[in-house]
């Protein structure tokens, strides 16, 4: 982007204090074109609504979702050393972190102009290398970012702002028009998988303590692990399900960290349901993200499985049998493009070397893995069993703050001079005022 392009907001951006950002980090709800219809706080914006521009979008999506050059990887465990520990799937770093660098999350995002795909999760970093202080440069961030988005259908995300759709509380503000929101997406399958991967790698197998037995054929492999020590199915599951959450919720934090340093108004929450939000709700008119899912007696809830040819959880339907998936697993972590493949570019001043100081997982260990997998797919119908196949629990929204309720019902402080002149330096208007810290 040719410097005398950008606006002057795009600076004071990037020269914003981190300090500044982590202490000024507030929910600002009220939009540009919003209206609350009665209350205490009742009000009605005397503007239209005002869609982000690209380059507004472009830094709150880097922010969730940029690649930060390749991860330096973990190094050693006394079970295994002098191997490499061999947990990571992705070679590359996003702006938030994974569990052991798993890295099983997409991000999507919609605006008045469609539903995209952030297409980053395995592609080699925007540069190899930052200067020589570690620093990238932000353009080449957010001109690598805009080749890899990709447009999934036309017009905003439909979803209704209603009950049970949106939280009650959420119904004037989500999604309207003008807005951006940012939709991490993990497929905790393969979170799931990964971490039966780091179990046997330290030394640990799965026991179903709901049926209270051993895996089945488990004791085939006590040349590599001991069998009887053990970790139950439900802690794993939700073990995962809690890392997942972790990184899908540091996306949307990072986001609003770049919220504060551009000046626009926003927040990360979670009251949008789910299953409305994939396209699981089971109402005629409501396909959400459009993720197929099934039913089964035995589960309380649809289970999302994947959207075809956009994200596929490492499981069936997508894929034969669990072995298959263990083996993608094995392919992304060991194959091209891999953290543990020798012909993987990296950080490091032999990076071959380093790559491959990692133990492939080889036929029996692959094999004891997919054999606990296939287990908890025949049992409870589904891989993983207890919790979800795809999940999505945090969002993150921008937009543009009107500041004049604000004016009206806070005292001055309750935003910052970032905001005060956001219209200004990012949008010319020159009679842009208020109230700032």
């Amino acid at each position: 982007m040719a410097a005398k392009t950008l606006p002057p907001g795009f600076q004071t951006t990037l020269e914003f204090p981190l300090v500044a950002a982590l202490l000024g980090r507030r929910s600002r709800r009220f939009f540009r074109g919003a209206e609350i219809l009665d209350g205490v706080l009742a009000y009605k914006s005397q503007h239209e609504h005002l869609p982000l521009s690209e380059l507004e979008k472009l830094l709150v999506v880097t922010a969730c979702a940029g690649s930060t050059g390749w991860h330096n990887m973990i190094y050693r465990a006394e079970l295994y050393a002098p191997h490499l520990s061999n947990y990571a799937a992705a070679a590359a770093g996003r702006t938030f972190p994974s569990a052991a660098g798993f890295h099983t999350s997409r991000t999507f995002f919609t605006d008045d102009d469609g539903v995209y795909l952030v297409e980053n999760l395995d592609s080699p970093p925007t540069a190899e290398e930052g200067d020589e202080k570690g620093a990238l440069d932000l353009d080449d961030v957010l001109n690598t970012l805009r080749g890899r988005i990709r447009k999934l259908r036309e017009g905003r995300l439909p979803l209704p702002t209603e009950v049970p759709h949106v939280e009650a509380h959420n119904t004037w503000v989500v999604n309207y028009p003008g807005t951006l929101l940012v939709i991490p997406v993990g497929d905790l399958a393969q979170h799931v998988l990964l971490n039966l991967c780091y179990m046997l790698q330290n030394g640990l197998v799965l026991t179903d303590d709901i049926h209270g037995r051993s895996i089945p054929g488990i004791e085939h492999f006590r040349s590599i692990v001991d069998v009887e020590n053990t970790w139950p199915i439900t802690f794993v599951e939700q073990w995962s399900l809690s890392e997942l959450t972790a990184e899908l919720s540091t996306s949307c934090y990072a986001g609003m960290l770049m919220l504060q340093a551009m000046g626009m108004g926003g927040w990360m929450l979670n009251g949008i349901d789910p299953f409305s939000m994939l396209g699981a709700s089971g109402e005629e008119g409501v396909p959400g993200l459009g993720f197929r899912y099934d039913m089964d007696d035995r589960w309380p809830y649809p289970n999302v499985t994947g959207l075809e040819g956009v994200m596929e959880a490492f499981c069936p339907p997508h894929y034969t049998d669990m072995r298959a998936a263990v083996e993608a697993v094995c392919k992304r972590k060991f194959g091209p493009g891999g953290p543990f493949n020798p012909n993987t570019p990296g950080p490091w001043k032999d990076s071959a070397k380093v790559r491959s100081a990692a133990q492939v997982h080889d036929e029996r260990f692959r094999s004891c893995v997919a054999l606990q997998a296939q287990y908890v797919f025949d049992t409870f119908g589904k891989f993983p069993g207890t919790v979800p196949s795809i999940f999505v629990m945090q969002y993150l929204q921008a937009h543009h703050l009107d500041l004049e309720f604000y004016d009206r019902f806070y005292k001055p402080g309750v935003y910052l001079e970032t905001h005060a002149q956001h219209m200004e330096q990012w949008h010319g208007e020159t009679d842009s005022h208020g109230e700032a810290t």
